[in-house]
């Protein structure tokens, strides 16, 4: 266990002298066992994508216009989940969301038209928006209490959670049906939920100490310039997550269509940009603490949009796989951080409105890689990611300036 511990571990000197660091403590590892469970759900549904795009007959167009299912669900529902957190608390929404989450997975392995699985993709969708606007704003509530950077260690368990999740997918594609496979990552939702719902269930979420005036204030609402602030860093999230998603739903075909992988080699695409995006994130807070927020997401930036150029034109299987590992490390800490920021603005309100910006991108990209590659090739709108990931790197640094600007009034 001692990946978990380094992911939820408190320091010592906190436990020395604050009497809620247990109860933190418990939280936190609450909170990254939903982040987990959320990355491994998801990547268990996009591994199976080819399989069930074959299930339904459906074109790369037709897909793409069934994914958006997933999107149009998420998005509306990510709107409303910041007025829920704020009603229920966000402890409560994340285990609804987790629930409904678990369930719905089962459901696009049972349609056989591309309506049907455009429906359902709907219902996950809207599970999927619900649990990641709930989780993160638990996540930014911790953040604030513990007083340390600590968002990417979240963001690590999802991307953990993804990699076992793709992993066991593509260990699992030649011997087990979609609907078997699937209806198995139910299981694993439901009992996840039942051990670490009751945690957040019985806790209030933690409140910054009063001692430190500096610490962010989850609740506070939202004027003119706050709003622009944290869409700034929404679009900072979007031009990641598009790749995330674009990523998540159409690497695997790329490798088996365009470079013609082995199926086993083609889910471990993923994997393998799921692996280095944790180790990028289980680095993060010392990254942050000794580089600055700015240069992380510059950084970054610069990096993924140099890995997703070389994965979507090499020649070779090998060379692909090198370049979403490049842009697993080089997109690691973008999306956190971006969050975590729009957070410490509004609250809740700042995670909900930069989420459905930054998972928007994650959701509505998977689409438009479609509708383009029918258009062009798949190779060519993988390019895309490229210039996102170029266009967040160049938004982060003006973001520096804005910051600046407020932090000085």
């Amino acid at each position: 266990m001692p990946l978990l511990n380094k992911l939820t571990s408190t320091p010592r000197e906190a436990v020395g002298k604050d009497p809620a660091a247990p109860s933190l403590s418990r939280l936190r590892t609450a909170v990254t066992l939903f982040f987990a469970l959320d990355g491994f759900l998801f990547a268990g549904w996009v591994v199976r994508i080819p399989a069930i795009k074959q299930q339904t007959g459906s074109s790369a167009s037709d897909l793409g216009l069934a994914l958006l299912g997933v999107s149009a669900g998420a998005v509306v529902t990510m709107t409303l989940t910041g007025r829920l957190c704020h009603r229920f608390g966000s402890h409560a929404v994340t285990v609804g969301a987790a629930v409904l989450l678990s369930l719905s997975i089962a459901l696009p392995a049972l349609t056989h038209s591309v309506l049907a699985l455009g429906l359902v993709l709907l219902v996950f969708g809207t599970a999927y928006g619900a649990i990641n606007v709930a989780m993160n704003s638990a996540a930014v509530e911790l953040v604030a209490a513990l007083r340390r950077p600590v968002m990417p260690g979240f963001h690590a368990a999802f991307s953990l959670g993804g990699m076992v999740g793709a992993g066991i997918g593509g260990l699992v594609a030649s011997g087990l049906s979609p609907a078997a496979h699937l209806l198995g990552l139910t299981v694993v939702g439901l009992l996840l939920t039942a051990v670490a719902g009751p945690v957040l269930l019985r806790h209030p979420s933690p409140a910054p100490p009063e001692a430190l005036p500096a610490a962010p204030v989850p609740g506070r609402r939202m004027d003119g310039r706050s709003r622009r602030l944290v869409t700034l860093f929404g679009v900072i999230a979007l031009c990641t997550a598009y790749g995330e998603g674009a990523l998540a739903d159409w690497g695997a075909l790329h490798l088996t269509q365009d470079l013609h992988a082995h199926p086993g080699v083609a889910a471990a695409g993923y994997s393998l940009f799921a692996l280095t995006m944790t180790a990028g994130r289980l680095s993060g807070t010392a990254m942050l603490e000794r580089l600055g927020q700015t240069r992380t997401l510059v950084a970054g930036g610069a990096v993924a949009a140099a890995g997703m150029l070389l994965g979507a034109l090499a020649p070779t299987v090998w060379a692909a796989l090198l370049g979403f590992a490049v842009t697993g490390l080089g997109l690691a800490n973008i999306f956190p951080v971006a969050v975590d920021r729009a957070g410490a603005l509004a609250g809740p309100a700042g995670v909900a409105a930069a989420s459905t910006l930054g998972y928007g991108g994650m959701l509505l990209g998977p689409p438009v890689i479609g509708f383009l590659a029918d258009w062009f090739s798949l190779p060519a709108a993988l390019t895309t990611v490229a210039l996102l990931s170029a266009a967040a790197a160049v938004i982060g640094h003006r973001a520096r300036n804005a910051t600046v600007t407020r932090a000085s009034e």
